[in-house]
């Protein structure tokens, strides 16, 4: 009878701390995701009402004359962040896999280093940076200014992001295909690297989803641009800056455009993690197949 009463109770107690438990997880992802959904219902508010067609295809109008829209904003914003990821990611990538692979000695310490302050570098540091070492070398701003100056940002995020998880991958699996004769560096490209894509491509997305609504690098690069454009040595707009501009404007017109920008901003960043996430889950699992 003692032996029941106890084996009862410690199931209770621990059925109490696995309710107790899981109570506790559901209620910290609600508070993960509350600012989020606070944040959209609210540019919903706001933003939604000036978004139609013109506003995603037309230019700026003039100072005074109402309508037009970011369509040069938004294509200057894929434009600097395409530069920007044909920088970061082959470069966070590549230090990635010499930290987790190759990198044992001193030299390997300092890129550590230098990754990790990058990391906590202010980005309107990072922008004059750039426009020292860019600008003002090329005498102008342009979109390519404003695509190296993401692009060092995204560097240490995916670089050290890579590294972590090319260390989780086991041991084993490398030692079995080189085994079977692989070439250490087809190892660490084709398995190590592919066992651990999941895990870069979300580092890549976090790193994508920093640089792309940064605002004060591209005031010392891109520096912004009222007119189409397409050239990479040229001013250039972008919606970070379109946004800026309209927000601290007078007229009201600019900031329910502004509104209506960061509401896009949010959206295209979130479309393109999504979209990324789900080609690379299903390279994944017709990899495993």
């Amino acid at each position: 009878m003692h032996n029941n009463y106890l084996q009862k109770t410690f199931s209770w107690k621990r059925i109490i701390a696995d309710r107790l438990a899981t109570l506790g997880a559901i209620s910290a992802a609600l508070l993960v995701l509350a600012p989020l959904v606070a944040i959209l219902v609210y540019l919903l508010i706001r933003g939604a009402g000036a978004l139609n067609w013109a506003f995603l295809t037309h230019a700026p109008k003039p100072v005074g004359e109402t309508g037009g829209g970011m369509g040069n904003a938004i294509v200057g914003s894929a434009l600097i962040l395409g530069i920007s990821s044909l920088i970061g990611i082959p470069l966070g990538i590549g230090a990635g896999i010499y930290l987790s692979e190759y990198g044992h000695g001193r030299l390997s310490t300092l890129v550590r280093f230098i990754a990790d302050v990058l990391n906590g570098v202010p980005s309107i540091v990072m922008g004059i940076a750039v426009y020292a070492l860019v600008v003002v070398r090329q005498r102008h701003f342009s979109a390519l200014a404003g695509g190296i100056a993401l692009g060092i940002m995204m560097i240490p995020t995916i670089t050290r992001a890579t590294e972590e998880m090319l260390l989780m991958v086991p041991r084993s699996i490398r030692e079995a295909a080189l085994a079977l004769g692989v070439a250490e560096w087809r190892s660490v490209i084709w398995v190590t690297l592919r066992t651990a894509l999941p895990g870069v491509i979300t580092g890549i997305m976090l790193a994508f989803a920093r640089v792309a609504g940064e605002t004060a690098p591209l005031l010392f690069t891109a520096f912004g641009n009222q007119f189409w454009t397409l050239r990479l040595n040229q001013p250039i707009a972008a919606l970070p800056l379109q946004i800026y501009t309209y927000a601290i404007s007078p007229f009201d017109e600019w900031h329910r455009q502004a509104w209506a920008g960061a509401l896009v901003l949010i959206a295209i960043i979130m479309g393109t993690v999504l979209v990324v996430r789900l080609i690379a889950a299903r390279g994944v699992m017709k990899g495993s197949a």
